[in-house]
């Protein structure tokens, strides 16, 4: 079956009396450039281990095993999970891993992969990144996602920006950010009511060496700060920080910086009571 083709893709579903689920944000992409697209922006030049998160009925899939990758993927949906390896001639590079992925993230399934390559799915793409990355240090070098435009925006986005939260901040405590091409809905079936962009994102290992402390105290700090974006830092952490900035203004850095001075400081009180 030619997995880009409208048609075929429709075809099956009819076939097999499969009808796609909205609230597991089954829409197939369908459209052979923005694969290409996807697949050209991993930039895996060689053979390497890809995981897959939400594979569908395996269009991607199939790409990534032409390329020469051996490809983990993870299928919520039993029907496809249990069609995938089949149809696409149980090859030894494929393994399919049926279930939540969030699950496999916590028990360690997914740690030591080179590369991400998926087309999340909507309700949960930002959650399964956000627990992804908290594996540190056994993430992806490189991860190329198909994501709402929003959430790309906001894995983006840079100080001072509107769209400028967790995801971001997170994000780009251990990668480099950067939106590749905008995918239109036209480009999916069923089609979903808003547009997607294809984000790559590259690990920069800049912050290799932050203690699990200073990255908990960072995720603690943001977590609350930016459930009160509107209010001045002083003002959300009275006695601690003075400041009047606000949560989406400050870099990376100086979110670090802080992390650091209150990891610290947290270390020096543990030690005189002791």
């Amino acid at each position: 079956m030619n997995l880009t083709s409208p048609s075929q893709v429709k075809a099956w579903c009819i076939e097999n009396g499969f009808h796609p689920n909205r609230t597991l944000g089954q829409n197939f992409l369908i459209d052979r450039n923005a694969l290409d697209d996807i697949l050209d922006a991993a930039g895996l030049a060689e053979p390497t281990s890809v995981l897959e998160i939400g594979p569908g009925l395996g269009v991607l899939t199939e790409g990534l095993l032409m390329r020469g990758h051996s490809v983990t993927a993870i299928e919520k949906d039993p029907v496809l999970a249990d069609r995938l390896a089949g149809a696409l001639g149980s090859p030894p590079a494929l393994s399919v891993l049926k279930g939540d992925a969030l699950d496999f993230i916590k028990d360690g399934a997914c740690d030591g992969f080179r590369a991400l390559v998926s087309n999340l799915p909507y309700q949960a793409g930002t959650r399964i990144l956000m627990e992804l990355i908290g594996r540190v240090p056994a993430i992806p070098e490189t991860m190329v996602v198909l994501v709402q435009t929003e959430v790309a925006e906001r894995l983006a986005a840079a100080p001072g920006s509107k769209t400028r939260g967790l995801a971001g901040v997170w994000m780009q405590l251990d990668y480099d950010v950067a939106p590749v091409r905008a995918v239109k809905a036209a480009c999916f079936w069923p089609r979903p009511e808003v547009g997607s962009t294809v984000v790559r994102m590259t690990r920069h290992h800049r912050n290799d060496a932050l203690s699990p402390a200073v990255r908990e105290t960072l995720r603690s700090l943001t977590k609350q700060a930016f459930q009160h974006r509107r209010k001045q830092l002083g003002t959300i952490f009275k006695g601690i920080i003075e400041s009047t900035a606000r949560a989406e203004e400050l870099s990376n850095e100086e979110w670090l910086g802080l992390a650091e001075a209150l990891a610290e400081h947290d270390i020096q009180e543990g030690n005189s009571e002791t």
